[in-house]
């Protein structure tokens, strides 16, 4: 019974603790940015606020990692929003440092194409490979994020608003997958998801240099 018991509550605590770490980081971070006092924290704030939904290629990968969270369901419908932010902030640190890292733009047209394709296929990715695609897009969306730091902004309330903007639309996404629960929701979401990747086509080919 004692082993039985584990086994129906563990998947439970496995998301109430992902939801706390996730609840953490957003948390330290916004702390962080008004650990900075003054008009340059709050102007720095503001703008990483604004920045993704200002930028039609980073509003749909976020949007869409949420969607794929919530169509693969637990543990990546909250580890998958968890993921982005984090390596996100270390984007954006690579970012504001200028380190140089390159195709960033063909970095985050490539995340829309390939998260939209994965929702419009249902794609059923391990938890690791999920985990580590995102990931990787995180990167590409943080520095990119972090290199347009506007002059005379706080470092750390700028990032800290991307960040948590970035969460935000994280759960708008999972929002919407969660309408998979609907009729004919599953094949609504999938159309949703080759819409996501053609715009992702249509950004790519929009690109400097592309004919």
């Amino acid at each position: 019974m004692k082993s039985e018991r584990f086994q129906m509550t563990a998947p439970a605590a496995s998301h109430t603790t992902l939801k706390r770490i996730s609840v953490l980081i957003l948390g330290w971070l916004a702390a962080s940015a008004y650990a900075h006092t003054g008009e340059g924290a709050a102007n720095g704030f503001l703008a990483g606020v604004l920045h993704p939904i200002t930028g039609f290629d980073h509003l749909l990968a976020m949007v869409a990692v949420g969607i794929w969270g919530a169509t693969l369901g637990k543990p990546l419908v909250w580890a998958l929003p968890v993921a982005f932010p984090m390596l996100m902030v270390v984007g954006g640190i690579l970012g504001i440092a200028g380190v140089p890292l390159p195709y960033i733009e063909s970095g985050i047209a490539a995340s829309v194409v390939v998260l939209g394709l994965a929702i419009a296929m249902a794609w059923r990715a391990p938890v690791p490979v999920a985990l580590v695609i995102v990931a990787a897009f995180g990167v590409f969306h943080g520095y990119a994020h972090g290199a347009e730091l506007p002059e005379a902004s706080s470092p750390s309330a700028y990032v800290a608003g991307f960040v948590l903007c970035t969460g935000a639309l994280h759960l708008m996404g999972v929002a919407i997958g969660t309408l998979k629960r609907l009729p004919k929701g599953e094949q609504g979401l999938r159309a949703s998801g080759a819409l996501i990747a053609a715009l992702g086509v249509w950004i790519f080919a929009g690109m400097p240099g592309v004919a």
